[in-house]
């Protein structure tokens, strides 16, 4: 049986994939079934997917497995779809700035090559 999607998940560059692609296979399931959860649940725990704080529209998925700790930033575009950005292994208690300003920079490119009218369309 397959659950509804409620929101859809795509990806924008190649910066998740790259990501991706240099996990173990195990880390790969659980990074997927993340995704599916965000895609499908109706009511997402603040566990798996939040807003980032101080900033406008980005938002973090958040995947445990074992000692890893994985952190992909996304963002929603045209309500339901939500864009994925980079992806990196969190290795301290407080996200790196640099990894921050990444997303960030990730989210403004996709926002100017999907409307160069209005780079402010996406929340």
């Amino acid at each position: 049986m397959t659950e509804q999607k409620i929101r859809t998940v795509i990806l924008y560059g190649h910066y998740f994939t790259e990501f991706i692609q240099k996990q173990r296979q195990k880390v790969k399931d659980k990074i997927l079934w993340t995704i599916r959860m965000v895609e499908t649940q109706p009511l997402l725990s603040a566990e798996y997917f939040k807003h980032k704080e101080n900033t406008v529209g980005l938002y973090k998925t958040r995947v445990h497995h074992g000692g890893d700790a994985i952190r992909i930033f996304c963002f929603f575009d045209s309500g339901r779809l939500i864009v994925l950005g980079n992806a990196f292994h969190k290795k301290t208690q407080k996200t790196p700035a640099h990894e921050i300003v990444r997303a960030l920079k990730i989210k403004a490119a996709y926002e100017k090559e999907n409307n160069p009218q209005n780079t402010r369309r996406i929340h």
